[in-house]
Formats: C-alpha cells, structure tokens, sequence
C-alpha cells in the first residue's frame, strides 16, 4: 500500500464512524505506544498504523509538545510522556474523592435525615459522583453522573465561593439560564457567592426546581483547593423552610466536608486566606 493510500483509507473509515481524523490518529498513536514496553519509531508506527511517515512525524511532534510522548535521544524511538501520568493523576483524584466521600455520605444522610450529593465542578455544571438516598422508603432515583447547573445548586455554590475567581467570570460572562423564577442572576449569585465565603457553606431554595432546596460546603484537598463539595437535599419546606439553614442542619454539613477534606490531605478547614 503506498503512503497515498495508507492516508485515505483510515480517513474514509473516520469519516463513516464520524470521527475527527487527527484526534483518531493520535489515539491511535498512544494507544499503540501504550500496548508494549519497547520504545518504537516513525516507520515503525507509520507501518503498524498504516499512516504516511510525515504524518506520523507531525502527529508525534504535536504529542511531544503537550507530553504525551517522549523521544529518547540514543534511538530516536518514542514513548509515552509525563503528561499522561498527570492526567491519570486527575483521574485517580477524581475516584479518590469519591472514595473518600462514602462513610462520610452515609453519616451525614443518616444525620439529617435527607438525601446527600458529593459533585465537582465542570466548567458550568456539577457532575454528581456520589449519592446516597434518603433514609426512607420512598422512591427515589439514583443521581451518579447527573450534571447541575452550577449556578442554581449549593454543591455548585459551594465549589464556585472557594475557586478561582476567573472560574466565575467564565460562568456570568453570558446570561444565567433561568431555570425557575427564583434562579439568580449574576450580580445575585456573586453577592451569595461572598455570602457563602465568609459563612463557609452555600444554600439554595427552589432556583433549580421549585420545592427542592439544597445546602452544601466545599471540600479542599492537601493544596487547599476547593475540589468539590457535599449537600444535603430534600423539599424546601423540610430542609430549609427559611433562608438560613439552622446550626444543626450547618453543622452535619461542614463536619462531613471537613472529614472528608481532611482524608484528602486538606490542613485545615477552609484553608486560611
């Protein structure tokens, strides 16, 4: 087959399973690297693939830069970077806060008598990665994977009040979605955001779905980030019939986040400054 054809013919695929071609190729690349200990060239890349040598050349260089792969400077043979290794790391940190998040879940349930959600924060939503029922027998859906609103849940709230203040500019640079009457708009949610800074936990009555409310506090990790965060959910008029949450309800709240943080390595809870 001849370089002309070893282009065209994985394109033609690419194109049949919609896939974008450069991105295939370079999953490819890695993938292939990662299937055996040995360091493998150019050629022997672009045969095992059936790709052209410049293409397989560029592909590298582009994988070198962001360092995904590393050339070994005797052979001029290529391998697998660094840079996978982080973001293995963001992987692993992920479960690690879920694993974290479980005896501490399970107590603040049983406490509060209430749902409870452990999530983090990406880009405008939280992704749910823990969930524990209400201790009840009433039916209820398990929520793993669900992805909320950032600015209408208190886990959202939580994460946002303790992050990085771009993270906010980022979410408030276009129009809040209005979810129900009472979804704040952005001017609200940063006075809130700083209301939940200085009280260490963030709230939030019925701007996502009107007769749910939500409390929440964030969770740091050894560097003192806001990782995530855990909240109490139920109906408004159970878990927060008035704007403040009461000092049990506060206190079940930051002490599961504050246990959770320190298994994460935090120093302290919230981290000073």
């Amino acid at each position: 087959m001849t370089e002309s054809e070893r282009e065209t013919a994985p394109a033609r695929a690419g194109a049949r399973r919609g896939t974008i071609q450069s991105v295939d190729r370079a999953a490819r690349i890695l993938k292939l690297l990662a299937s055996g200990p040995r360091r493998l060239g150019v050629s022997e890349i672009a045969d095992r693939l059936e790709l052209a040598r410049p293409t397989v050349h560029g592909l590298l260089q582009t994988l070198q830069a962001h360092g995904f792969v590393e050339q070994d400077r005797d052979s001029d043979k290529y391998q697998l970077g660094a840079g996978l290794l982080h973001l293995g790391n963001s992987f692993l940190d992920l479960n690690e806060l879920r694993g974290r998040s479980i005896v501490h879940a399970e107590r603040l349930a049983q406490r509060a008598r209430a749902a409870v959600r452990v999530g983090v924060l990406h880009g405008p939503v939280v992704v749910v990665v823990h969930h524990v029922f209400r201790p009840d027998d009433a039916f209820q859906v398990l929520e793993v994977g669900a992805q909320l609103p950032a600015h209408a849940t208190a886990l959202g709230k939580a994460i946002l009040a303790f992050g990085p203040p771009q993270a906010v500019d980022d979410l408030t640079a276009e129009p809040l979605s209005k979810l129900t009457h009472k979804t704040l708009a952005a001017a609200a949610l940063r006075r809130e955001l700083g209301e939940a800074r200085e009280r260490g936990i963030a709230r939030e009555r019925d701007e996502a779905v009107l007769g749910e409310a939500s409390v929440a506090a964030p969770i740091f990790d050894h560097a003192g980030l806001a990782v995530g965060a855990i909240a109490l959910v139920g109906e408004t008029t159970t878990l927060l019939p008035r704007t403040t949450p009461s000092k049990a309800l506060t206190a079940a709240v930051v002490d599961a986040a504050r246990g959770i943080s320190r298994e994460l390595g935090a120093p302290r809870w919230p981290p000073a400054g």
